[in-house]
């Protein structure tokens, strides 16, 4: 099959002695070096904080960088949120922040530029800054991103050119965006100190080299500049060689499929070690043709030429009327793993922030059939089931990519030149579900094993009795001392000849690592025990262990397991030379909650369930339960606006009683029968075609009033709504503000923006039944709360969720209050 061609291209057969029966086993092989000198790209010589691309990787200040980048659309979301925003996606990880700029926001009258308010891309880049946080520019002219004809303004249409091809015509009108781009960037790019890394030209064009080319120098002859210069590298592109760096993606679901009853087919790769980079799934609908070179196991015949980089690992995924996936936390993180361990050096995240399609301008702005899509979207929403929704929302997938990221920050430099090597036996196809999903990013030396045994909709099994081995340049390495059962939906990443941050060698762990850092003067090493699988950690060297571990010698070696990991798991480790440092080993449950934050200039591990954001010498967290706890370690002397309880383990623990719950809601229906829409198809596919403004005038019709006090205090209220029935829609004074397509779970509607309206007019709900001829796709998962065609629409439950906005300030010992 096509995909066992892919997975063995990483490496060519071996032949490998196995002491132990069925015992899954590799050999890492000498890799060349990689090209480098090849890319017009980087920081001069002189620059103080440079950058530099090779065919492997990235470096930052001399050293390998993975960015860990989360997109987020300045312009789909309120201005004076922009800061708080960043801090959380700050808190969750992410280094760089991606954006598009869409052409018909920002000019959307001929020759009438508009870069005010939130359309202001020089003021969030320069919050990006203040954050520190660098800065992708996506800038288009054509960018997608589900913007009707993908951000093209409408009059461009009535203008006699060929976009997205070097017609002059049509680059002359580029030009000017482009200058005007300029201007508003200017003295923002990283080799003016600012914080612009990368910017793509551009975005999903296939066929036209010459002009992505054309684009790159047009853009810097506007005074646009940045180290890194990208293109989307997904369908086979042709790209100008050594221009652009191609940057691909990978989604765990397709709301741009059919509405088949199963998972999206091609899908499945994304969860398997491979040398695939492309996705040639991924706007394969908008493509009049399959592009020459295109399958699902299509490997760059240039890949050695350029670095594995990404940009829209899915954060999440649409949804659109006729297709409405449903997206797990797992099945977001474990497709981030299976990139890592595939050897992905830029971790790209489409969405990592929620948003709402702009309502200000002459026409809609979504992807829909009436303007010539193959799907129809919601006319608001674009909330894109992120880690941070459309209002913020903390969700699920947020916790599980920041272990990744911690990950990340502590090991990132580390595994970024490691190259990836499968091992002898690999799954036989798509299908292929007994096959364990493993692979090493190694030197030869030193490295790390990948472990998937997760994918969406159809789960892996749990394998009985494994132990691996790993034939390095240095030596063999088997593990863990006995064979493991590795449950079905484990997903993770343990050590080979990894320093804890004493400085002692440590052969492996059957851990993943987290933190590197010093508290109160002793170093520490942070680990995450897999669910089910007991945490051991394997020394050469002779080591004593002091703590809450076994400890017993197998061939020469100092093992000690850790079989009850925890916030008080933590052991001494001590070599002969008399250093001291210390091991942490936590539980899925609390890697969830770890942070790590620099707080007032003191490197600190924070326990918490919502994300803590450092602003100066104090911490915001934001969060929706009636009591905050906050455990932080090293211990301040105290934490001013928090009350101290009983320490949580090794972590010393406070909590802040909020105000509790807002009023609920008062609601009534208001208009009791609802008239079934017509099913309507549309677009080029002829897929089902959304509700139009008309059939909502014959919606069941809700009102909800809303209690003044739930606006106390300035942090978010959303609305969160059970209901029954097919699409709905909010409205304040008339005015459209929300809408949703039932995929299951409850739809929020965020008030704070809009509390003056809700106040004074309330906000009306209304709720379509489904059309019995519309050919939908729901998650099977939640397909039988689905309701029947023309069901009638009923609204379960309407409560108030309100968001506590806390700030904190942590007094240390020996500095000043």
């Amino acid at each position: 099959m096509t995909l066992v061609r892919a997975l063995h291209r990483m490496s060519p057969p071996l032949t490998i002695g196995v002491q132990e029966p069925d015992m899954p086993s590799l050999h890492v092989l000498d890799h060349a070096p990689p090209l480098s000198g090849h890319l017009p790209m980087g920081t001069p010589d002189d620059a103080e904080h440079p950058i530099s691309v090779d065919g492997r990787a990235i470096r930052r200040a001399g050293r390998p960088w993975i960015p860990v980048m989360g997109e987020f659309h300045f312009s789909r979301y309120p201005a004076e949120e922009w800061r708080t925003e960043l801090g959380r996606m700050r808190a969750g990880g992410i280094d760089v922040v991606a954006t598009y700029l869409f052409w018909n926001h920002h000019e959307p009258t001929r020759g009438e530029f508009r870069f005010d308010a939130s359309r202001d891309i020089g003021r969030f880049v320069r919050l990006c800054g203040e954050l520190g946080l660098a800065a992708a520019v996506r800038i288009g002219p054509w960018s997608h991103g589900e913007c009707r004809d993908g951000g093209f303004p409408d009059w461009l249409a009535a203008v006699e050119c060929v976009p997205r091809t070097d017609d002059p015509a049509y680059l002359a009108l580029v030009a000017d965006y482009y200058a005007r781009i300029g201007r508003e960037l200017a003295g923002l790019s990283w080799n003016e100190g600012g914080p612009i890394v990368a910017v793509q030209v551009e975005n999903e064009l296939y066929d036209q080299p010459g002009h992505l080319a054309t684009l790159r120098t047009m853009a810097e002859a506007a005074g646009i500049d940045a180290p890194l210069w990208t293109a989307t590298g997904w369908g086979a592109p042709r790209l100008p060689p050594d221009v652009l760096l191609p940057l691909y993606g990978g989604y765990p679901e397709a709301f741009w499929a059919d509405a088949a009853d199963g998972w999206a087919r091609e899908m499945r790769c994304h969860y398997f070690f491979t040398s695939i980079r492309d996705d040639h799934a991924i706007g394969a609908d908008l493509r009049p043709a399959v592009p020459a070179g295109a399958s699902a196991d299509h490997v760059p015949p240039d890949d050695r030429r350029y670095p594995y980089a990404t940009c829209e690992l899915g954060g999440g995924m649409a949804i659109a009327y006729h297709r409405r996936p449903l997206i797990p936390a797992a099945d977001i993180s474990a497709l981030a793993l299976a990139k890592l361990g595939s050897g992905s050096v830029w971790q790209g995240y489409y969405l990592y922030h929620g948003c709402s399609q702009r309502q200000d301008l002459p026409t809609p702005n979504q992807e829909s059939h009436e303007t010539g899509y193959p799907n129809d979207l919601p006319v608001v929403n674009y909330d894109f089931q992120a880690p941070l929704g459309e209002y913020g929302q903390v969700r699920p997938s947020f916790h599980a990519l920041r272990v990744q990221h911690l990950f990340l920050r502590d090991s990132g430099s580390d595994l970024a030149d490691l190259p990836v090597q499968l091992p002898d036996a690999v799954p036989e196809g798509l299908d292929d579900r007994e096959i364990l999903r493993w692979s090493v990013r190694s030197d030869g030396r030193r490295g790390f094993l990948f472990v998937n045994n997760h994918q969406p909709h159809e789960p892996l099994p749990d394998h009985a009795d494994v132990r691996f081995e790993v034939r390095q340049a240095a030596a063999t390495v088997r593990l863990p001392v006995r064979p493991v059962t590795i449950p079905g939906g484990a997903h993770f990443v343990w050590p080979i000849g990894y320093s804890l941050a004493g400085g002692q060698r440590l052969d492996w762990a059957s851990a993943q690592p987290l933190a590197r850092l010093t508290v109160d003067g002793v170093p520490l090493s942070v680990f995450a025990a897999a669910e089910g699988i007991d945490a051991q950690f394997a020394f050469a060297a002779p080591v004593s262990i002091d703590g809450q571990a076994a400890v017993e010698k197998v061939d020469g070696r100092t093992v000690v397991t850790v079989s009850r990991p925890g916030t008080d798991a933590r052991f001494s480790v001590i070599d002969e030379s008399g250093r001291a440092a210390e091991v942490l080993v936590l539980g899925q449950a609390d890697a969830l909650r770890l942070q790590r934050s620099e707080i007032a200039g003191v490197d600190t591990l924070v326990l918490c369930d919502d994300p803590v954001v450092p602003d100066g010498d104090v911490l915001r967290v934001e969060g929706v339960d009636d009591v905050v706890t906050v455990a932080m370690l090293p211990a301040p002397a105290s934490l001013v606006g928090a009350e101290r309880i009983d320490d949580d383990g090794v972590f010393a623990a406070w909590q802040v009683t909020t105000a509790g719950a807002p009023p609920r809601p008062r609601l009534v229906r208001s208009a009791d029968e609802a008239a079934v829409p017509p099913a309507r198809t549309g677009g080029p596919h002829q897929r089902a075609s959304a509700p139009t403004d008309a059939d909502f005038e014959n919606a069941a019709t809700f009102h909800v009033t809303v209690d003044e006090r739930a606006f106390d205090g300035d942090a978010e209220v959303l609305l969160r709504l059970t209901y029954t029935g097919d699409v709905a829609r909010a409205y304040v004074g008339g005015r459209l503000v929300a809408d949703h397509f039932w995929f299951g779970p409850d739809w929020d509607v965020g008030l704070r923006r809009i509390a003056d309206d809700v106040l004074r007019h309330g906000i009306e709900i209304r709720v379509l039944p489904r059309p019995a001829d519309a050919r939908v796709y729901v998650d099977p998962a939640v397909r039988h709360r689905f309701a029947p065609a023309g069901a009638r629409p009923e609204i379960q439950h309407a409560r108030l969720s309100r968001t506590h906005r806390i700030t904190l300030r942590p007094e240390w010992e020996g500095r000043d209050a």
